[in-house]
């Protein structure tokens, strides 16, 4: 016997404010602007949206346009905090590096911190307001301290131009405007991945497949910004013009912060579930006080409740699943706690007995790690671009009759062709795939987009090791440092390292969004950005190990700093050797892979909507 609440009947939209209308003559279905969301989305005043007055393309305009000024400013300021602390701040290469690297994991962090206050008590929307405030107010700072304090002499911090020694004082406004740059990125953007996609009702068919579009534009736009931002604006700061480059930045992120308010009144928003680390932290410890009980073959022998809230704040009940068995322990319903529940009328005590739906959540956590150490790995292939393969662009020839190709550059055709892509997915590779396949017109999977993005990333690997195979062939025989290879021969390399992130990112976000618990899609995204970081790491790690052995008994190893003295290639075809066994290990992680089962929100809605409809 299943103990439930008795449910408790929500306000319902009318027939004419549900998704549609039917018509009694033919019984046609035609949309009405008045219509409830069905996914339990709430407009500002926590009222049931309405689709014709809140969210849509209009609010998530103002969200990708923001999240692209917003990169703007920040790819700004990253490519070339190096160059400013070796150039205005004096530092060695080593402490330049350091400061760079813990700078970033710092962002990383904040990430996760934003993620987890979106979700649990801030919201979304205020996450995003609140953070972007300070990101804002450390642009601003940056600016400041660079005109008023650190380029002394006046002209000084171009490329070999020292500017003075400064104060401790003026060193400490620095981190912390920088520090608050890094707050203010990385804090919010989980947040406004997901408050962007919030904006489109899943329940909905149009709406869910806007839903899904608008993770790709969401990374379109965050390329794009890089673009702007590694091109034009990187050769501002590289020519000396510290203060312009980075009162652009400030300017980019005031208009950038402007139009995320612009779509205040319209956008819709979900209720905060609490602290999931408490809720996690609860099936744990009342599983293992119930280690000694036997789990019911039959699901109605585990405790379920039907919320109040549950149509108002679009938390769905998650249905049981057969998985990490003894997590169920926490749901069996004793005789004492049938006694608290019936008798005392009292509720369940989260410490001793755990819903259903709070046992899956803690279940559809644990499935999604496999599948994300194996996207860790897959970050490995995407972290070269930024590293070797500029060091190997580098020893290539750079020139075009008198003009010189700055190596970095080359990051240009992977934005172009990660954006490419994802703009043409839909209307070109879908149907392409489609026929090929000839199946019914459905598209690939997320997992099934992963895994095609890491054997292209594989693919691209062999290509780059080929490419450095030519290179050094070309530098061995004129015997000069750089080879007479072209500097575009990369191409290809890049190309393929942008299609195969354009499959990964996007649909990692789409993945970790659908897969995690309502109320949990923001640490969902923020979980999938994470793997880029660890990526970074276990580069690391990967090279740190490679050189060890490679350069023992006096020898310069695969990487060192002469490259035509090392084997570049080797360690690349190592790469996709790796990316091969992370494929492998993906494919068995995907198919052993059990997806989550939500109940359906707007069933009860819809009935309902259709009864009182043929009534009238």
């Amino acid at each position: 016997m299943s103990y439930q609440d008795m449910e408790t009947r929500q306000p319902s939209c009318s027939a004419s404010s549900v998704s549609y209308v039917i018509e009694s003559n033919d019984e046609r279905k035609r949309p009405d602007e008045n219509a409830c969301t069905k996914d339990g989305s709430l407009d500002r005043h926590g009222k049931p949206a309405t689709k014709g007055r809140t969210g849509g393309w209009r609010c998530a305009m103002f969200i990708l346009v923001n999240q692209g000024l917003a990169t703007l400013a920040f790819a700004a300021v990253e490519v070339n905090l190096v160059l400013f602390s070796k150039s205005v701040l004096r530092h060695t290469n080593a402490e330049a590096a350091d400061t760079f690297s813990r700078w970033m994991g710092t962002v990383y962090l904040f990430s996760f911190m934003g993620a987890f206050l979106s979700d649990s008590y801030l919201g979304r929307y205020l996450t995003c307001v609140t953070f972007q405030v300070l990101y804002l107010i450390g642009l601003v700072a940056l600016s400041l301290v660079t005109q008023l304090f650190l380029l002394k002499p006046q002209g000084c911090g171009k490329l070999g131009q020292l500017c003075e020694p400064h104060s401790p004082a003026e060193i400490a406004i620095f981190y912390v405007a920088i520090y608050l740059i890094a707050l203010g990125n990385g804090a919010p953007e989980p947040a406004l991945a997901a408050f962007g996609a919030d904006q489109f009702d899943e329940e909905d068919d149009e709406e869910k497949q806007s839903k899904n579009s608008f993770y790709s534009y969401f990374y379109v736009a965050l390329n794009l910004g890089s673009l702007v931002a590694e091109t034009v604006l990187v050769y501002v700061q590289n020519i000396g013009n510290w203060i312009l480059g980075f009162w652009i930045c400030a300017t980019c992120a005031m208009v950038a912060f402007s139009l995320l308010l612009c779509g205040t009144f319209r956008y819709r928003h979900f209720k905060t579930v609490g602290n999931p680390i408490s809720k996690f932290c609860q099936v744990i410890v009342a599983s293992m006080r119930k280690i000694n009980l036997q789990v019911p073959s039959d699901v109605e022998g585990l405790y379920e409740v039907q919320r109040k809230e549950d149509k108002n704040n679009g938390v769905r009940r998650i249905l049981h699943t057969d998985g990490f068995k003894f997590l169920d322990r926490a749901a069996i319903i004793t005789p004492q706690d049938i006694f608290l529940l019936t008798n005392k009328g009292e509720t369940a005590n989260p410490w001793y007995l755990c819903t259903i739906t709070q046992v899956e959540e803690v279940k559809c956590i644990l499935r999604l790690l496999p599948i994300w150490l194996c996207s860790i790995l897959s970050s490995v292939v995407f972290v070269q671009m930024l590293s070797l393969f500029v060091e190997q662009g580098a020893a290539m020839d750079t020139t075009i009759s008198n003009f010189h190709i700055p190596p970095a550059s080359m990051f240009a055709f992977d934005i172009v062709s990660t954006s490419a892509f994802i703009l043409l997915y839909d209307k070109l590779m879908v149907p392409l795939y489609v026929r090929l396949t000839k199946r019914e017109p459905k598209p690939p999977s997320g997992l099934q987009r992963i895994g095609i993005g890491i054997a292209i990333a594989m693919v691209s690997m062999i290509i780059a090791g080929t490419v450095e195979q030519q290179r050094l062939k070309y530098a061995n025989h004129n015997g000069a440092e750089t080879s007479a290879l072209s500097i575009f021969w990369q191409t290809p390399q890049y190309v393929l390292v942008g299609v195969s992130e354009a499959l990964i990112y996007v649909a990692q976000m789409e993945f970790f969004a659908s897969q995690t618990p309502d109320g949990l899609k923001s640490l969902g995204i923020g979980l999938s950005m994470y793997s880029s970081a660890m990526g970074s790491y276990i580069c690391s790690i990967i090279l740190a190990a490679v050189m060890a052995i490679t350069s023992k008994n006096g020898k310069p190893g695969w990487v060192p700093p002469d490259l035509n003295a090392g084997h570049l290639d080797r360690y690349f075809f190592l790469l996709a050797a790796l990316a091969a066994l992370n494929l492998a290990l993906f494919v068995a992680c995907a198919k052993r892979y059990n997806p989550v089962s939500f109940e359906k929100r707007a069933e009860g809605v819809e009935m309902e909507a259709r009864h009182q409809a043929s009534e009238a």
